[in-house]
């Protein structure tokens, strides 16, 4: 029974395609090498999202898939900044080159230029891909349950383990969730777009809340427009919530920022 290829079939397939050509530079011995002697990381991001509260994670990114370009004039390293002094957690960083108009090089600058958390946000297919990560300054990955198996899952998270940094996993619906806690994951995001029609509805994370344990994280991504629907997600539970295009959008990222939080004035 073949399925209709979506778009993250082809997101998928396009990773392992810029995989082969990095490991053809740097072969996938070196880079682990590389990942291995650098200092153990501590978990930065599972700790930033285990505040009091709800976390906020911020997402640089200049154009998606279902909306285009977001964002013609780019200057990534002074959005983030912008997110950090506005007391984001976490900076979300994509860095998938083909859709999202991504670069492994906004990653590294951007880590360089913040103390907050970074995530390498892109289609983790490879381990190559997390160890390239930890080289680019990331305290975090992106594990996409709808691409990965759930032993790659398994394997993938060991890894993040030995290299002290966390590994967030994506599920869409209720199976995926189970095989995310099968696998092991600390921290689940639960993403509110169908990546079938990209049509959005934070209900789904609030329909999934109640099949995560309150000792693994739980992340909403996409579909936050305003302060009610940071409201009804802290209502009901959700540990940290993702924000992209809004952010993006705004003029003034900050205030965005604070209004989302429920901050006034």
């Amino acid at each position: 029974m073949g399925h209709e290829e979506t778009i993250l079939d082809r997101l998928a397939a396009h990773a392992r395609e810029r995989v082969e050509r990095a490991e053809s530079v740097v072969p996938k011995k070196e880079m682990e090498e590389r990942a291995e002697a650098m200092p153990a990381g501590d978990f930065a991001f599972e700790k930033a999202l285990k505040k009091e509260g709800i976390s906020f994670i911020c997402e640089c990114k200049k154009a998606s898939p279902s909306k285009g370009l977001i964002s013609p004039d780019y200057p990534y390293t002074e959005i983030a900044g912008e997110y950090e002094r506005a007391q984001a957690d976490c900076i979300s960083v994509l860095t998938e080159p083909k859709w999202f108009m991504g670069s492994a090089s906004h990653l590294e600058e951007i880590a360089a230029a913040v103390s907050i958390p970074c995530i390498r946000k892109d289609f983790t297919v490879d381990e190559y891909m997390i160890y390239e990560a930890k080289l680019l300054g990331a305290e975090a990955v992106l594990l996409i349950c709808a691409i990965l198996s759930k032993e790659e899952i398994s394997r993938y998270i060991g890894i993040c383990d030995r290299l002290g940094i966390s590994a967030l996993v994506e599920a869409h619906d209720e199976a995926e969730v189970i095989s995310a806690l099968d696998a092991g994951a600390r921290i689940i995001g639960v993403n509110n777009r169908n990546l079938k029609d990209f049509s959005v509805d934070t209900g789904n994370s609030r329909r999934l809340r109640e099949l995560i344990p309150p000792e693994v994280v739980f992340v909403s991504e996409s579909g936050v427009k305003g302060r009610e629907d940071v409201a009804l997600l802290e209502e009901a539970g959700v540990d940290a919530v993702l924000v992209g295009e809004t952010l993006m959008r705004a003029s003034d990222k900050a205030a965005k920022l604070r209004e989302l939080k429920g901050i006034r004035g």
